[in-house]
């Protein structure tokens, strides 16, 4: 038994394992799709089912086996977490004026996210637009099936009047509202509409990807097979994270409990995704100008190339599993529940440790196209401050949950036995004793 024992995750391993065994059964289904239309006496199908609609279906496919084992096995609907009591059971008629309130915050915060939607350019361009076609599809059908759901929820909640009921009391011109439950609200709300049109908006390209793979290819040359695990793994971090997105529900203890109050951490997060990112070509954290990636220094090289491609799908696999361990909870600048399993149990952030380190290694700025000393050491010092930007991101978010005692306790407990957090913590150490040894001393006053 062990002396420091790892404190318990809020999400169980085998909730990611089913997701997973849903996902890959939809990418086998898709890539098969002709041949079993025809074996159900269905022909003329095409042979690959890799359109943007499969691409969402297999997100649900990834959803259901996770929304099933989380209820069924886990019964997380039954934690304390939630905010639900099963034995109220209040009637429609207890609740229904505070579920009015409620439905009117709901809907007019659906309607400024949709105001957003419109106002803003970038949606209305590139993969953006199937996330837009998408929206307007479900918008009737969501608004609708808003109303018995949220009663009935009400009927167990502990305490209905959430921050959607103090939005809409505000709204309604009520003083009983409390500013900063309609902060929690907004801040949520904000989190969900920014990531998820983003997230639905890159589901269809890498799923196409890996439905239209030619596996009897790409066995044989290390680059390709490279190229195509790493695709696989980032296939598998955008289905489950949006999953994550889509499924901020209270039965599934998969709300958020906070969203990121800092407007550091909004900074922080918002620079790495786009309209506002400053990684990409061109950006002022562009690192790659002059440069090739790994195989093409590496050419020739057999026995490296082999070598390096399996370093970099191992960080590409744990940067996946990362999401992976999240179940249903996966979002940025959100606290749905502390994980410390899996790769958390190594770091706190295991996903921003590979993901950087994938870069490092993968595109190595170090070494230019163009011979120039300049590009080296500017594109080596814009890596640099793109790690930190990620730095910076960890903890922004650690002062976020910090305020969990849950996530103290995982925090204190990593900082004793996670083991990259413990060699990280030796470094840094190490680094302030010869910082305070050399330092010189100062003169008597």
């Amino acid at each position: 038994m062990s002396v420091d024992p790892r404190p318990n995750s809020a999400v169980s391993t085998a909730v990611g394992v089913a997701g997973l065994a849903g996902l890959a059964l939809s990418v086998i289904v898709a890539r098969n799709w002709g041949g079993i239309m025809d074996a159900l006496g269905s022909p003329g199908w095409p042979e690959r089912a890799d359109g943007p609609l499969s691409a969402l279906a297999a997100v649900v496919a990834c959803g259901l086996p996770m929304v099933l084992w989380s209820l069924f096995v886990d019964k997380v609907h039954r934690r304390p977490s939630t905010g639900l009591d099963w034995s109220l059971k209040r009637t429609v008629a207890d609740v229904l004026d505070t579920s009015i309130i409620k439905i009117a915050g709901l809907w007019a915060t659906w309607a400024g996210i949709a105001a957003l939607y419109m106002l803003c350019r970038w949606y209305w361009a590139g993969n953006y637009l199937f996330s837009m076609e998408v929206f307007t599809l479900i918008a009737i059908p969501l608004v609708i099936a808003s109303v018995p759901y949220v009663v009935w929820l009400d009927r167990y909640m502990v305490n209905p009047r959430d921050g959607g009921w103090h939005f809409g009391a505000w709204i309604a011109g009520r003083d009983d509202w409390d500013g900063e439950e309609i902060r929690h609200h907004l801040r949520a709300w904000a989190v969900k509409g920014f990531f998820l049109a983003f997230m639905v908006s890159i589901v269809p390209p890498g799923f196409r990807d890996l439905v239209n793979m030619n596996f009897n290819e790409i066995w044989q040359n290390p680059v390709w097979l490279a190229n195509a695990l790493i695709t696989t793994m980032f296939v598998v971090d955008v289905q489950f994270a949006t999953v994550g997105y889509a499924l901020t529900m209270k039965p599934l203890d998969a709300h958020i409990r906070t969203a990121n109050p800092y407007l550091s951490g909004w900074v922080a997060a918002l620079i790495c995704y786009p309209p506002f990112i400053l990684m990409n070509n061109g950006g002022p954290l562009d690192y790659h100008v002059a440069t090739s990636d790994w195989a093409y220094w590496f050419e020739g090289q057999t026995a490296l190339l082999w070598i390096w491609g399996a370093i970099l799908v191992i960080l590409t696999a744990i940067y996946a599993w990362a999401t992976v361990a999240f179940g249903l909870r996966f979002s940025n600048l959100t606290h749905r529940g502390i994980l410390t399993h899996g790769p958390y149990s190594w770091t706190k952030h295991p996903a921003y440790v590979s993901k950087n380190a994938y870069w490092w290694l993968a595109t190595m700025p170090f070494l230019v196209t163009s011979g120039s000393v300049t590009d080296m050491v500017r594109n080596t010092a814009l890596l640099a401050l793109v790690s930190a930007v990620y730095y910076w991101r960890a903890k922004t978010e650690e002062k976020h949950l910090m305020a969990d005692p849950a996530y103290a306790e995982y925090a204190a407990w990593a900082d004793r036995n996670a083991l990259i957090t413990r060699a990280f913590n030796r470094l840094r150490a190490l680094l302030g004793s010869r910082i305070r040894t050399n330092a010189p001393a100062h003169p008597a006053e």
